[in-house]
């Protein structure tokens, strides 16, 4: 017998429950009101993106037996299934209309029936055998559909208890095969489900397997409206259909779809699965537990798509992510495998990471003339297509000013004109001449043995990820160095740059075709987020940031297995010395503060040494400032000396990144060093004196990536540096260190060559020695 008319009478006594006179919109179920949210759509067609499943309304969370039992089959993983009901509940209390298919009911009935056999066999043996028997009881084999009668109420009250501890009530109801195909029962629990979700109750559904008959043959899939109910998964597809959810989220031991068995040396994990794809993948065994396998829910998450519902399936197993799959799915998050009607025009991020690899492999093995060459030509283009470059750039500009969306600094930046493309080809030309022999160059020769000789030669790093804001003059910079060093390269840049990256890129492959390496530097246009793409730990080795501090942080805080290189802030200090020259020190500062203020090594905080206060360089400074329309922000000590001050800084950690700057004050070198290393990011820091022994003093003894003596903060650049450009400024302590050109996209690698060689033969009683010669260095290309 069906428990969903007996549920009905339960669900109509709540619904006369009366609402204390709250508004509509308020619900008041579970002992406190609810406030919903508007996350409803027309059902009909599932979402296309990832993005859009941040406006799913009715979800259906499928929990495999995998994920509801322990490993050793006998008990529930409470862990797991209090982080699943935490993350359910704070989606519930979003607004959404949640709903769960569970198993777990023959587990918690198994270790039930286990225990109270275990307990009279004990006390039979006790009785009749003596306690030395005890060790030799043998279990039988317990029949599931009595394992489930005893399990489904202690698995119920389990749910009951947790969702209790978020003021939601929870509901159950078992269903068969039947209740689907009987007109009558259908409706029933039809009703049934819509008035809990109304009352904001959780219901909590699960196949009777007490009274379960077997599946009926031949009826499974067969269209829209046959599927039979003979697990869970598709017990989940069938109820997501009939209710009109818009997504099944279906949790198992696996992170979601691969091409080919988990654990197979070959297994990659498909992102996006759509229909008709399954003559790509080949299905192995099915999970420890459980009634189906993967084949199984791969059929089920088609069906439910074909009816109009949404799929993700992913692993509720794994510590590390189990604790917000749930959450970070409905987020839009690259978490397991989506299934998705719609396929993309163009490839997916991960098809573009193996061409850029691909691609790098074969730009590295190319003649040091034959990447130059490709060079020149993006240089050459971006002065001939000129005009189509600035249009381009033109629609970006009138498109970010009319959302008004961009703050004047970042306007600024996004902003072509014809001597910055002038410029920007004249940089190229300089990484076109300086590259002949970046890649494959011989830095270090050393000979083991007689005939043994080992060589550490450059060698691209591999795949680099280039992440900029607002800046789309980055993109063929920064294609140019991975040209040079041989490196495969994906560029994700702004939405506020699109139409300019867009034909940069174009110029760029079509430089890249000279030699037949197009793949080799991709454009991600497609809707990914950058924390997944810090995900992709197998296919990219690098990853770059350009742009605010914020992005910075959040790509070192999201990337997964990744190195990132760069600076999360550029707070960079000039100090001027009591020996400082009055000609030169409101040039500097000028420089260092207003030539381009948005950059990240302008001028962002002032130190000036405490005798130079009310005196006529000070004056002359200050003056300067507010000629150029620099607001000032005073340090605490620097404002402890004035009557009336400038507004005090609340921070002096600030990248202002704009025509403002804070001055402090300091008694000598060593205090301006210690507020460097204490307020500063290690970016550039400068000194302004005349006394050479203070300004190696500082040199020497500050702690960034650059530290200049009487120049401007602004030379702390790739391109004037004379590195022709620059992919970032690093202020990391390993590896690269300041403007970052071509030497920093390069590591090394070991090639020795020997003439049957083995290391037995260097034994103490073996016939070679070791001689560990230092061999000169073959000449370097300086044409």
């Amino acid at each position: 017998m069906s428990i969903i008319p007996l549920l009905l009478p339960l669900v109509e006594q709540c619904a006369k429950v009366p609402n204390s006179g709250m508004n509509e919109s308020i619900r008041c179920w579970s002992n406190i009101p609810f406030i919903t949210m508007p996350l409803s759509r027309a059902h009909g067609k599932s979402f296309a993106h990832r993005s859009e499943l941040k406006h799913a309304k009715r979800i259906v969370v499928k929990l495999g037996s995998a994920v509801v039992t322990r490993g050793d089959e006998c008990g529930l993983a409470l862990g797991r299934l209090a982080s699943i009901v935490e993350q359910v509940s704070m989606l519930q209390n979003q607004g959404r209309e949640m709903m769960i298919v569970t198993s777990g009911a023959v587990a918690f009935g198994k270790q039930r029936l286990r225990h109270e056999i275990l307990l009279s066999q004990s006390v039979r043996q006790a009785l009749h055998s003596g306690q030395n028997q005890l060790k030799d009881m043998a279990i039988p084999v317990l029949e599931a559909r009595a394992c489930a009668a005893a399990g489904q109420s202690g698995l119920m009250a389990l749910y009951e208890a947790m969702f209790t501890q978020y003021s939601i009530c929870a509901a159950q109801i078992l269903v068969t095969n039947l209740d689907f195909h009987d007109e009558q029962k259908r409706r029933n629990l039809n009703g049934t489900l819509h008035e809990l979700l109304r009352m904001n109750i959780v219901p909590i559904i699960n196949t009777n397997d007490a009274v379960v008959p077997p599946p009926e043959p031949n009826s499974d899939l067969q269209g829209v409206n046959v599927i039979s109910v003979k697990d869970n998964d598709s017990l989940a597809a069938r109820l997501a259909v009939e209710m009109k959810t818009d997504l099944l989220i279906v949790l198992s031991d696996v992170e979601g779809l691969f091409d080919s068995p988990p654990g197979s040396d070959d297994a990659k994990l498909i992102d996006i699965f759509y229909p008709g794809d399954q003559q790509s993948v080949t299905f192995g065994t099915k999970s420890r537990v459980g009634m189906g396998g993967m084949e199984a829910k791969v059929k089920a998450a088609l069906w439910a798509l074909q009816g109009g519902t949404s799929v993700v399936i992913a692993n509720g197993t794994h510590p590390k992510i189990s604790g917000h799959v749930i959450t970070d799915i409905v987020e839009g998050k690259k978490v397991g495998t989506f299934f998705s009607e719609v396929k993309p025009a163009g490839p997916t991020v991960e098809q573009q990471g193996e061409m850029a690899r691909a691609g790098g492999r074969t730009l590295a093995a190319l003649q040091p003339e034959q990447r130059a060459e490709i060079i020149y030509r993006l240089a050459d283009l971006l002065t001939d297509q000129r005009e189509e470059i600035l249009l381009a750039n033109k629609k970006d500009l009138e498109e970010a000013e009319n959302k008004g969306r961009l703050a004047v600094p970042l306007l600024k930046r996004l902003s072509l004109s014809t001597s910055k493309l002038n410029s920007l080809a004249i940089g190229l030309r300089q990484i076109a001449a300086s590259s002949q022999d970046s890649v494959g160059r011989v830095i270090r020769r050393t000979r083991i043995a007689k005939d043994l000789d080992l060589e550490q030669v450059t060698v691209p790093i591999g795949v680099l990820l280039v992440i900029f804001e607002s800046r789309p003059d980055c993109l063929p910079q920064v294609s140019a160095l991975a040209v040079a060093s041989g490196n495969g390269l994906l560029l994700k840049g702004g939405k506020e740059a699109a139409h300019s990256n867009q034909i940069l890129h174009h110029l760029t492959q079509e430089a890249l075709s000279v030699h037949g390496v197009k793949d080799a530097v991709q454009l991600v246009n497609t809707r990914e987020e950058v924390e997944d793409l810090c995900r992709l730990d197998k296919l990219i080795d690098l990853i770059i940031p350009r742009g605010s501090s914020q992005l910075v942080r959040n790509i070192q805080k999201s990337a997964k297995g990744i190195p990132v290189m760069g600076h999360s802030e550029g707070i960079c200090h000039v100090y001027v010395d009591t020996d400082a020259s009055v000609e030169k020190v409101t040039r500097i500062i000028r420089d260092s503060k207003c030539e381009y203020p948005a950059a990240c090594n302008a001028l962002e905080t002032l130190l000036i040494h405490r005798d130079l206060l009310r005196t006529p360089l000070f004056d002359q400074i200050i003056d300067m400032l507010r000629v150029e329309q620099v607001k000032i922000h005073a340090g605490p000590k620097f404002a402890s000396y004035l009557t009336f001050s400038p507004s005090e800084v609340k921070s002096l950690r600030t990248e202002y990144g704009d025509l403002e700057c804070c001055i402090e004050v300091v008694d000598s070198v060593q205090e301006a060093v210690d507020h460097i290393h204490k307020y500063g990011s290690s970016h550039t820091d400068v000194i302004i004196t005349e006394n050479e022994k203070t300004a190696e003093f500082f040199l020497q003894h500050v702690d960034s990536a650059c530290v200049f003596w009487n120049a401007s903060t602004r030379f702390s650049d790739g391109y004037r540096f004379g590195l022709g450009a620059e992919v970032g400024i690093s202020t990391s302590r390993i590896h690269a260190r300041g403007p970052v050109g071509i030497e920093g996209l390069l590591t090394t690698k070991w090639l020795l060559r020997g003439n049957n060689h083995v290391v037995s033969d260097f034994s103490e009683h073996g016939s070679m020695k070791y001689l560990h010669e230092s061999l000169p260095l073959p000449q370097r290309n300086t044409n």
